[in-house]
């Protein structure tokens, strides 16, 4: 069973990055989800697709994956780029779109 370590990308109603700083452990899961024929939802007879661990640094996640002899993969996490934008940009004879409500 192969774990995925990596550090969550913020939601869209986040703003701040409070949520990224911590690393996480999920388990793959094995199995193929199937539909229940019942309610049409999506289930899995495997548990393991919902324990996620959470570590302070990733190298506490590594140590843990290799103390349990857990087959890990670590994916790094993309930075993203800033922007820089002022509010006077709004206005600016340069915009390629006009300014409008």
């Amino acid at each position: 069973m192969l774990a995925k370590i990596y550090r969550p990308a913020k939601t869209a109603m986040q703003s701040g990055k409070a949520a990224t700083k911590r690393w996480r452990l999920e388990f793959a899961s094995n199995i193929a989800p199937h539909t229940e024929a019942l309610m049409g939802w999506l289930s899995s007879a495997d548990p393991s697709g919902q324990v996620k661990l959470s570590f302070a640094t990733k190298e506490e996640a590594i140590a843990f994956a290799r103390a349990h002899n857990i087959p890990h993969q670590v994916t790094k996490p993309e930075e993203p780029k800033r922007v820089i934008k002022a509010y006077g940009d709004n206005f600016a004879f340069r915009r390629r779109e006009p300014w409008s409500h």
